[in-house]
């Protein structure tokens, strides 16, 4: 019986997971390629820690958490700190409030219910939700993720909040043979659709389109040919935002969705 993706060439933007979907893929008949568009993610430690351990000292209000390896990342520098279980009370004693479902199951781990989260996983969700809620005078953490979001911090210091800003990881550029590859395979006709599991997967290629002059060109490509594909409605966005008009996405923000909506898609164009 042939398959979804019978014969079809699935480009993997993804740096975590990707032998887990590679086998979705198989399953659904295609071929995967790893093509890892998220740069290296490394611990800025030495940064962290001073802030940190200030922080946890003079205490907190509210914690925000944007992502679920951020959210690991500061527990996991409390505990090098010898300050998890003043890190934990502090956050027992706090208002929680949490972005995204990854950020959301990192903290039913460790027994913390949110007060407040998004309902569809973008920071601006989450602000909607937090907004009504009394910032002045209030001292919050804030959990970045790679990227700065100025939208949420600028809304918790327009309100008159003290933001204590913490960036436990960043993302630096993906191997430029990795991008020279996928280029020259695209142009080829090599590759019938391109997974991106998260917005910096997106950012990344395209800024490196975009220093090359391959933008325009690209965006043409996933209009009409190649399929662009998204785990969920914020790297769709990020898609949207660079001109792509046609993103095959799940309703539900999970990997194995994303590879069979993707199926599904290819199968009913026929």
């Amino acid at each position: 019986m042939k398959k979804g993706l019978s014969g079809k060439k699935v480009v993997l933007a993804a740096s975590r997971k990707t032998e887990e979907m590679s086998v979705l893929v198989e399953k659904q008949g295609g071929v995967p390629l790893v093509r890892s568009l998220q740069g290296t993610v490394f611990q800025a430690d030495d940064e962290v820690k001073p802030i940190l351990k200030e922080t946890i000292q003079q205490g907190f209000d509210w914690a925000i958490f944007t992502t679920g390896i951020g959210t690991q990342a500061l527990i996991d520098i409390a505990e090098e700190l010898s300050l998890k279980e003043d890190f934990m009370i502090q956050l027992n004693k706090a208002n929680v409030a949490t972005r995204g479902y990854k950020t959301f199951a990192v903290l039913s781990k460790l027994g913390l219910k949110p007060d407040v989260k998004d309902e569809d996983g973008t920071v601006a969700g989450l602000i909607e939700q937090l907004n009504g809620i009394p910032f002045a005078g209030k001292r919050v953490l804030v959990q970045l993720h790679g990227e700065n979001v100025p939208s949420l911090i600028e809304f918790l210091q327009k309100d008159g909040a003290t933001v204590i800003e913490m960036l436990p990881y960043q993302h630096v550029q993906p191997e430029k043979e990795t991008l020279d590859r996928l280029v020259t395979e695209l142009k080829k006709g090599e590759i019938d659709a391109i997974c991106f599991t998260s917005a910096i997967q997106v950012r990344s290629f395209f800024h490196y389109l975009h220093e090359n002059q391959y933008a325009n060109w690209l965006v043409a490509t996933l209009n009409e040919k190649v399929i662009a594909v998204a785990v969920g409605k914020v790297t769709a966005e990020a898609l949207e935002e660079e001109g792509v008009t046609r993103i095959v996405y799940p309703e539900f923000e999970r990997m194995g969705a994303m590879i069979l909506e993707l199926s599904r898609y290819v199968e009913k164009k026929g």
